[in-house]
């Protein structure tokens, strides 16, 4: 889907390939994301540093692309009307980068104790917030080529965002009510990591609702 369709004015070739490098940077930290938290829950340490070290790098390209962005918003007169809403859009995922390599740092820092029996449970939240974020990016293309499309492209992050939440709730149940073996503080441990990761999907709907407002005032 090309990226050519908000522009009036001639050569937007740089801005829509920029903006493609951002929402490309975004898939791969995504990708990143799932393979660190299943790394750390698997033991396998010397995944878990490489993706770290490839997630900050993630999150510096990502940094550059968005002030690159930045500037091309400010010096075409074009993009005058578009400019704020835009911006707001690159913040919200500037977030979830923040978010995504917050929450691998934190395990490493942190170094939860997660019973193998919630294993399967954390990787498959993980997934779904990342599938959250994932369902946005259709949205965020759709924006600039074809908004009137940008409503039936992203209801599934409220799909994926209702289900991350219902397992991230089913998870802290299990913990608290299942598990006496464990105490208190590893409870609230296992609490405050599903809810991080809950998180990511959060910030996806925010994305979304973004994209809403947007795609509205284009139709004006």
């Amino acid at each position: 889907m090309k990226l050519f369709g908000i522009f009036s004015a001639s050569r937007p070739r740089m801005f829509a390939e920029a903006v493609e490098k951002l929402l490309s940077t975004v898939d791969t930290a995504l990708i990143l994301f799932k393979e660190g938290v299943r790394s750390y829950l698997y033991n396998d340490q010397e995944s878990f540093s490489r993706t770290l070290s490839a997630m900050a790098t993630a999150e510096t390209e990502a940094g550059a692309l968005r002030r690159d962005i930045e500037n091309m918003l400010y010096a075409r007169g074009s993009l005058i009307r578009y400019r704020g809403d835009i911006m707001r859009l690159l913040e919200r995922y500037d977030h979830i980068l923040s978010t995504l390599s917050n929450d691998l740092i934190q395990f490493e820092i942190e170094s939860p104790h997660v019973p193998a029996s919630l294993n399967k449970e954390f990787v498959k939240l993980a997934e779904l917030a990342v599938m959250a974020v994932e369902a946005s990016i259709p949205g965020t293309k759709a924006y600039f080529s074809e908004p009137d499309k940008v409503s039936e492209t992203i209801h599934r992050v409220y799909l994926y965002d209702k289900q991350a939440v219902k397992l991230s709730q089913g998870i802290k149940r299990t913990v608290f009510h299942e598990m006496s073996q464990l105490k208190l503080s590893e409870k609230f441990h296992l609490r405050y990591f599903a809810l991080h990761i809950e998180d990511l999907s959060t910030a996806a709907v925010k994305v979304a609702d973004q994209l809403s407002v947007m795609s509205i005032k284009r139709s004006l």
